[in-house]
């Protein structure tokens, strides 16, 4: 096999600590499984980077020198591509630096595959200098993304070419019956404008319908359930709270007019962060009564202190440290240092 002959495959995987877990390693390792047996196996070579860092980009793309760079990862749209930093938290990179790094590497690289969410404004801009670039035009589920990026290497594999490859993918998404299909866009460079899968026409007389499930909607009222297919996403709100709940210390602050989803959007965030393994206490002030607002240092502290320990699902020691001369804002400092969060 002549070596100029042979494409080079870049798989670059990020997922950081503070963000959603994605099955990345299942997503690699069903894209070399199929390459493994594909027809055409011997044209290509792939290589590997996980938790890549920028620099790490940096230095697989001037290293290895590959024909396809693909990324699988998280995309907050405007805010750019979730890399990781040295401690492995998510390090976002503008789309202006991405397109950049890009732009010099223009006269070696084909093929540029986006699979992480919101990833369609890093596409536009990478094609520019690209000849062809697949982006993701809204959140893609993690099932649809690995659906995809198995059908696209199988068809490459196959000897088909990208933009085949591009159809085939996102008929790979329908077959597998994940609605999601349209999710996917391919730009390519001489115009930079998004090509869709094709929508078949629809007949003059239609068949006869076919049944499908009834979906139990809820009310579109109040907070919406973790559950529910009626919360909408609006990046890049969802995933900066993520990335900073997480964070010791960290401080998020909603803010809105009534009834704009400001509960549904702390649900999702306090959900997250037990998902990564943490401790939540909800506490609604809503529910403090007009006597314990009426003296921050001796009532409400305590009503404060009180909520979290139950929260908590720990035992009242509040008149342990509701002792001495100290001022009452000590006693609940103390409470929180010596005795809540140990």
């Amino acid at each position: 096999m002549n070596e100029n002959s042979l494409k080079k495959i870049l798989i670059l995987a990020a997922n950081p600590k503070n963000s959603t877990p994605l099955r990345l390693d299942q997503e690699v390792r069903d894209i070399d499984e199929g390459l493994t047996r594909a027809k055409q196996r011997d044209r290509f070579a792939m290589e590997q980077k996980w938790a890549v860092r920028p620099r790490d980009v940096q230095r697989a793309i001037l290293d290895l020198a590959p024909q396809i760079v693909h990324f699988s990862g998280h995309g907050v749209g405007e805010g750019g591509l979730a890399l990781e930093d040295e401690t492995g938290q998510a390090k976002l990179v503008s789309t202006q630096a991405i397109a950049g790094l890009f732009e010099l590497f223009a006269d070696q690289i084909e093929c540029v595959l986006l699979n992480a969410c919101y990833s369609e404004v890093q596409a536009k801009a990478i094609a520019q200098h690209i000849p062809y670039v697949i982006g993701m035009n809204q959140a893609v589920g993690d099932a649809a993304a690995r659906e995809f990026a198995v059908g696209f290497y199988d068809a490459l594999g196959a000897g088909r070419d990208i933009e085949f490859a591009y159809k085939f993918a996102c008929n790979s998404i329908q077959m597998a019956g994940i609605p999601e299909d349209l999710t996917p866009v391919l730009l390519k460079k001489e115009n930079s404008q998004p090509q869709r899968p094709p929508i078949e026409p629809r007949l003059v007389t239609p068949p006869l319908p076919v049944p499908r499930p009834l979906l139990d909607l809820d009310v579109p009222e109040g907070t919406i359930p973790i559950e529910s297919l009626l919360y909408v996403d609006r990046p890049p709100i969802e995933a900066r709270c993520y990335e900073a709940i997480v964070d010791p210390g960290a401080l998020i602050r909603i803010k809105a007019p009534r009834q704009m989803g400001k509960s549904s959007l702390m649900l999702r965030i306090l959900n997250h962060a037990i998902e990564q393994g943490t401790q939540t206490a909800w506490l609604n002030f809503q529910l403090v009564d007009r006597e314990s607002l009426s003296s921050l240092d001796l009532l409400f502290l305590q009503w404060f202190c009180n909520s979290i320990t139950q929260e908590l699902n720990l035992d009242d020691r509040l008149a342990d440290y509701w002792k001495g001369t100290f001022s009452p804002k000590n006693k609940c400092t103390n409470y929180f240092q010596r005795y809540l969060l140990p």
